[in-house]
């Protein structure tokens, strides 16, 4: 038996530490081989006099690429630190990898450390240095315990000074985040607080996210998504053969997917399940929970007038959040909890504070609040997350969905409308994708992304998210650069208060991935179109191997 202390290894991952990400060729040469071509100045995509405001020594700043060409100046010696942030998403070692190898390449003696535990990692001082021995025990690998993460928010004052202590006394040269959409926005303010303090550390974002939300022209997608999608694609295509089989239970899937439905939609087109519920159509047409409700039934009612009394619904997580009479109520919520933190604190008893809530909300939503079943009031109501989100993973919309089919079937089948038979199984993929083995696309992008990291780092450029693009080409032909963070920031209500963050991107209704669905969404309703992914390959064919998502192929019209 191997000790404790060995890193146990299976077969798979043996191979996957043999494997090579590709590289742009921009960057095949090293740092010292890359020239920064300086764009246009920029403004943020929305409130941008109060972006400027908040930002004055970071707004406006140019986009950068990076051609071939010589840059001496990059081979002084430095120190770099990295911190994951946020939730976890396949690929985060590869962007430390990229990193490591780009600053060793600039100068051997460079050194890389992480902070461990997340930005709370910063404000402890609590580190390690990333050398390329332990390095290689984690290339290509899922997960975040080379260093692990955290959702500590730097923000305060208090805090920023902290921060900018430990990283002088360590003598860092620059910190490298590796988040999401809040955790970039995060590293936009405190490269905005090294400026106005005058500290020469550059403060480089790289774009994580499973969820697919943090994206643009300039970022076409967020590493992770990718693999987690293919993943959840493999548990979706089982049960659709599942459901083929059997033929006799309705599966209701919800998928992790916070403020956007992107995991859904690239999951539906990878599968083609009978429904797929796209939170961005839900608030677009104004629906009522009552009328998702009502057009679910009408193809369980129109299946089962064919003898089929089974089929897989796709539930994005944040739906509840999508639709307009519960995007409002949660909005009131986050205030009146907010407001009223400490009264709530001393309250056991979930009725008691269901009272209390009702009682400070306008009547129209205090009625609604009031309707739901205590379940789903108790969830709506519990503690946000450190960046005043409501922690939607924890709100069990697929069963509220079977809760209310039930009583609709039940009440058609009173009235002879219906005479089927309903019976539903309930299903959460969420973590089970967050850590999976990269897919080859995600190592050589976030390979890609922390050696562009590294020559943004090395270029001083603070204030920039690492962007590699052109991504539904060969990896060497991607492109690389940055662009500035506050670009892509508005203003945005947080507990209560109006704040900077990076601008989600939710599903473009006009765009060609939500298009294909609509297009074949009512073949997909009746019939038994199911396709089935299998599980992701890492050997073989690059048509099979290689192949990006659905999402992008699509927005790039370079689907079959």
């Amino acid at each position: 038996m191997p000790k404790a202390s060995q890193k146990c290894c299976s077969e798979l991952q043996q191979q996957r530490l043999k494997f090579k990400p590709q590289l742009p060729e921009v960057l095949k040469g090293g740092p010292a081989a890359v020239k920064v071509k300086i764009g246009k100045p920029t403004k943020s995509v929305a409130d941008q006099a109060a972006i400027k405001n908040i930002f004055p020594n970071t707004y406006g700043m140019p986009e950068v690429t990076f051609t071939k060409g010589k840059n001496p100046a990059v081979k002084k010696q430095v120190r770099v630190a990295v911190v994951l942030s946020g939730g976890q998403a396949p690929g985060g070692h590869n962007v430390i990898a990229g990193l490591l190898d780009g600053l060793k390449k600039a100068n051997p003696k460079n050194k890389l450390y992480g902070f461990l535990g997340g930005p709370g990692g910063i404000l402890e001082c609590a580190f390690k240095e990333i050398t390329p021995a332990l390095m290689d025990q984690y290339r290509n690998t899922g997960g975040f315990d080379l260093i692990q993460s955290g959702r500590t928010k730097i923000e305060t004052e208090e805090q920023l000074q902290k921060a900018k202590e430990n990283i002088l006394k360590e003598k860092i040269n620059a910190l490298v985040i590796v988040g999401g959409d809040d955790s970039n926005t995060n590293a936009g303010v405190i490269a905005e607080f090294f400026k106005k303090e005058g500290v020469d550390v550059a403060v480089i974002g790289v774009p994580k996210t499973i969820d697919g939300d943090l994206k643009n022209d300039q970022i076409e997608t967020s590493f992770g998504f990718d693999t987690a999608t293919k993943i959840y694609a493999e548990l979706v295509g089982n049960i659709c053969r599942d459901v083929n089989s059997a033929r006799k239970y309705w599966h209701f899937v919800r998928l992790m997917g916070r403020s956007a439905s992107h995991i859904a939609l690239e999951v539906g087109l990878k599968t083609q399940p009978n429904i797929v519920l796209v939170g961005e159509e839900v608030l677009a047409k104004k629906m009522t929970l009552a009328q998702i409700v009502d057009d679910i039934s009408k193809v369980i009612v129109a299946r089962s007038e064919q003898g089929k009394n089974f089929g897989v619904v796709l539930v994005p997580e944040g739906l509840i959040e999508f639709i307009p009479e519960m995007k409002e109520l949660i909005s009131a919520l986050n205030d009146v909890l907010a407001a009223n933190e400490a009264e709530l604190s001393k309250m056991s008893k979930i009725e008691e504070k269901k009272a209390f809530v009702i009682a400070k909300l306008p009547a129209k939503l205090a009625s609604l609040m009031d309707s739901l079943p205590l379940g789903i009031a108790s969830q709506l109501m519990l503690e946000r997350d450190p960046h005043g989100n409501v922690q939607v993973s924890l709100i069990e919309t697929e069963k509220l969905l079977v809760e209310m089919l039930s009583k609709k079937l039940a009440a058609l089948k009173k009235e002879g409308k219906y005479n089927g038979k309903f019976s539903a199984i309930k299903h959460f993929f969420g973590y089970e994708g967050r850590c999976g083995v990269p897919s080859n696309f995600d190592a050589n992008y976030t390979y890609a992304l922390g050696y562009n990291a590294a020559v943004l780092a090395l270029n001083k450029l603070s204030g920039y998210l690492s962007s590699v693009r052109n991504l539904t080409k060969s990896p060497k032909l991607w492109q690389c650069g940055g662009i500035p963070l506050t670009m892509m920031m508005n203003i945005e209500k947080r507990k209560g208060k109006e704040k900077p963050v990076i601008k989600k991107a939710l599903v473009e209704l006009n765009g060609e991935p939500f298009k294909c669905l609509a297009k074949n969404r009512a073949v997909w309703a009746m019939s038994e179109s199911y396709v089935f992914p299998g599980p992701i390959q890492y050997f073989g064919p690059s048509e099979v191997t290689d192949m990006t998502s659905k999402t992008l192929q699509l927005e790039h019209k370079k689907s079959k």
